[in-house]
């Protein structure tokens, strides 16, 4: 399917527009001031053109994908998937007649939670645009935002969108190369900061980014003045020069079938990809996706949200970002060392209704938790393994059942209610995960306190979940049914009804920007997405995840070996293990890197030479006073690397064949981490980049052995 990649520089708005126009009454959210309570009635009045005409699909295009950012697509309507295709704004005006008075957002300003309401939020969206557009955005090029999550983000985010422009993340944690590769291959003209160091690594790189207009910092003021570099009030100011008439008629030209957003790949296999969303795909899943995680409008009840993971990643933004809007949700921002220790801050104070969590974020709950009790007199820890014991027990053999014997309540009501309360759950009525496997160990901890984790299955490809779990369809280690509306099908299928997941449906992705092959690779002739996942589907629909395409292993005999379920067993039987990667591929036996629990730096959140309280339990348990994981390691502790080698021999007595055996492991110094690059942004392994980080180790396991 051929596609013409030169792109036109069509600008949005000819610079010369000068028309003053009124301010909308608001301030920079970083100088202190609380915002105006009364919007002026005129940019709502003009912000609605789809109220007179909406805006409709041209004829239908032929192709199902693009490759070009200023392309379109034809969407995949049928019966099961039948909404009428709609613009994100037109999914914004429709919350603004509903919700225009709620809460939107919640942040903290010195101390003191503010809040700003829909109304507001759309405004400042609104005027966001305008500066976009004085700033010399361009049709289908970008606004790239390098900061962590804020209101700014939110309402530039939208703003992008209503100028005509693209939004695209880039996480915080990226380096100057990275961030480069990204704002070049987006054509971003305009990058939003909030910090000065994420302003020098824009500096560093400018000279190599020829479609960069100007750079906008929020948060920090720029260390001194600088061409071309605004404040946000500046910014802001800017967009009183545009007419709302000039805004409107670029809004009433947008259809649904057109990029708004790209979400680049955390480049794990290769170069990151820019994964181009329409307004179609953003709010066909903000609603219908939401829905099947049992998310409320708020007429029904507000839902409550604490944003703190990368909004660069897809998971975090059609949650917190878009799916705040479809229904009207309050969601309230996280400070930016969240993940270093204030995240449980931030849940007791906000007391979220929903939450979600990458399975590491769970892992750090679930030991910090452990070292609490640790640390606990005797009566209250033995309380709490009581009120855990019996909870599981329950949860595990009558997980439907709404009627609790009163042992189970009585343990709720005297431990588990209070350990939930503290960790700011009180009122969690639906705690998610995503992004990455998760260990039994972890979902059993959980459920020994109550808290159900429900899982969703999707890609950035899928602009998110296209299978979900929700409080009425769950199966403990599934990740829930397909999105009504969705369609799944598997290729390939072994013995075991195992294959590759493919996927249909308005979530699908529009292309890969300027990637025409692996467009093709991942789209096939008939529209289907290939994953590049493995699963299965039971007799009832749900999904379980078994594996990647391109991890399996393939031995020197031959054997296909899924490296997850053999990782998982490893970290199951083995609690001082926090990771455990499985090598093997064109090798003659299979062979494992280990890696220890150990705490982490509370400022630079790296993993320390100290071993968690959970893994000196172990120690403990097995004869060894190892404090740390240098004592480990270093000296080769007898009684852990014992222990630890007849854990692999009971994982090795329940294995499949003697293919599917460990033979050989080693400890590595140093805990996995997204600085060390074994880790990507959402502590995805890097395989690819352990196994050259490695390689000596790994080397030496073979190297014997040729001998």
């Amino acid at each position: 399917m051929p596609d013409n990649r030169a792109a036109p520089q069509e600008s949005l708005l000819d610079a010369s527009l000068g028309t003053t126009q009124e301010n909308l009454g608001t301030r920079s959210l970083t100088d202190g001031q609380m915002l105006s309570k009364e919007p002026p009635s005129h940019a709502l009045k003009l912000s609605t053109p789809e109220k007179v005409k909406d805006a409709q699909l041209n004829p239908p295009e032929e192709a199902l994908w693009t490759t070009r950012a200023d392309g379109r697509v034809r969407l995949r309507i049928d019966p099961i998937c039948s909404q009428t295709p709609r613009t994100v704004h037109q999914m914004f005006s429709t919350t603004l007649d509903k919700y225009g008075d709620l809460s939107a957002m919640g942040f903290k300003q010195q101390g003191t939670w503010e809040h700003i309401s829909y109304t507001q939020y759309y405004l400042l969206a609104r005027k966001a645009a305008k500066g976009f557009l004085k700033l010399g955005l361009e049709r289908a090029h970008s606004v790239a935002v390098l900061a962590f999550n804020s209101p700014e983000w939110f309402f530039s985010a939208v703003g992008a969108v209503f100028a005509g422009g693209i939004i695209t993340g880039i996480y915080t944690t990226s380096s100057p190369e990275a961030c480069q590769y990204i704002a070049y291959d987006c054509r971003a003209n305009i990058i939003m900061v909030d910090t000065q160091k994420q302003l020098e690594k824009i500096l560093k790189i400018w000279k190599n980014l020829p479609h960069l207009k100007a750079v906008v910092i929020y948060g920090e003021p720029p260390p001194t003045q600088m061409p071309s570099v605004y404040t946000m009030e500046e910014f802001m100011e800017l967009g009183n020069e545009v007419p709302e008439e000039a805004l409107d008629t670029i809004i009433s030209a947008q259809k649904p079938n057109q990029c708004c957003a790209l979400v680049y790949t955390s480049g794990t296999t290769g170069k990151p990809k820019g994964v181009m969303l329409s307004q179609d795909n953003i709010t066909w899943t903000a609603r219908y996706g939401s829905q099947a995680g049992d998310i409320q409008p708020a007429e029904i009840q507000q839902e409550v949200v604490v944003s703190y993971l990368p909004l660069s990643h897809i998971a975090a933004q059609i949650y917190d970002l878009w799916t705040g809007i479809q229904w009207g949700a309050q969601v309230c921002f996280a400070e930016p060392d969240a993940l270093k220790g204030s995240l449980v801050n931030t849940l007791r104070e906000v007391e979220p209704t929903s939450h979600m969590g990458v399975p590491r974020v769970w892992e750090k709950i679930m030991e910090r938790i452990q070292e609490v009790a640790a640390q606990s007199g005797f009566i209250r820890r033995k309380m709490l393994l009581w009120a855990m014991s019996v909870t599981l027990e329950q949860n595990l053999t009558c997980p439907s059942s709404d009627l609790k014997p009163f042992t189970t309540r009585l343990a709720d009501y005297l431990v588990l209610a209070k350990v939930r309360q503290a960790l700011g759950f009180a009122k969690c009525q639906k705690n998610f995960y995503g992004a990455a496997p998760m260990t039994a160990e972890t979902q059993h901890f959980f459920l020994g306190l109550n808290i159900r984790l429900y899982a969703g299955y999707g890609l950035s490809e899928t602009s998110g979940p296209h299978f979900m779990s929700s409080p009425y369809n769950y199966r403990l280690y599934s990740s829930g049914k397909v999105v009504p509306g969705c369609r799944v099908k598997l290729v390939n299928e072994d013995a075991e009804g195992i294959g590759e997941i493919c996927l249909w449906g308005r979530t699908i992705f529009m292309g890969y920007l300027n990637m025409e092959d692996k467009t093709c690779e991942a789209i096939d002739p008939e529209g289907w997405l290939h994953t590049g996942d493995t699963g299965r589907l039971d007799a009832d629909g749900f999904l379980y995840i078994t594996g990647r395409l391109k991890e399996l292993i393939i031995t020197a005999g031959g054997e296909n070996v899924p490296p997850v379920p053999i990782e998982e067993a490893v970290k199951t039987e083995l609690p001082i293990i926090s990771n455990a990667m499985l090598i093997g591929d064109q090798r003659k036996f299979l062979s494992m890197l280990l890696t220890l629990k150990c705490t982490l730096d509370p400022d630079t959140f790296e993993p320390t030479d100290n071993l968690t309280e959970q893994a000196v339990e172990f120690c403990q348990r097995v004869g060894s006073k190892a404090t740390m994981v240098s004592e480990v390691v270093g000296k080769k502790d007898e009684a852990v690397y014992q222990a630890i080698e007849e854990g692999i021999q009971r994982v090795n007595m329940n294995a499949a064949a003697r293919p599917y055996h460990i033979q050989k492991w080693a400890i590595l110094e140093r805990d996995f981490s997204i600085s060390g690059g074994e880790l990507g942004p959402t502590m995805k392994l890097k395989r690819l980049v352990v196994l050259e980080k490695y390689k000596d180790v790994i080397d030496s396991f073979y190297q014997e052995q040729n001998k």
